[in-house]
């Protein structure tokens, strides 16, 4: 995987870079703190199914936690949303 880090300008000036890399990591020149990172079109979906996987573990992590406090029959809120569930307890 290529990777660059550039500033916001070195990217506005040379935006052919775009092309030559999977990822590029933009930074402020005077801090050098990451201020935003570009994902190339060829990665985008592989990028979007990890941010998906991470949102379903998260979501599960929470609901696990709940369980803890709150004990409920096992898959009873699986595969269902917040507005479905509200709507099953009328809050």
């Amino acid at each position: 995987m290529s990777v660059l880090k550039i500033s916001i300008n070195d990217l506005v000036n040379n935006s052919n870079i775009l092309e030559k890399y999977d990822y590029i990591e933009i930074e402020d020149k005077k801090t050098h703190k990451l201020k935003g990172v570009f994902i190339s079109g060829k990665t985008v979906d592989e990028f979007k199914k990890y941010l998906k996987k991470q949102k379903q573990k998260n979501i599960q992590e929470k609901l696990e936690s709940f369980n803890k406090i709150i004990p409920m029959p096992a898959g009873s809120l699986a595969n269902k949303s917040i507005q479905s569930i509200k709507s099953e307890m009328d809050i």
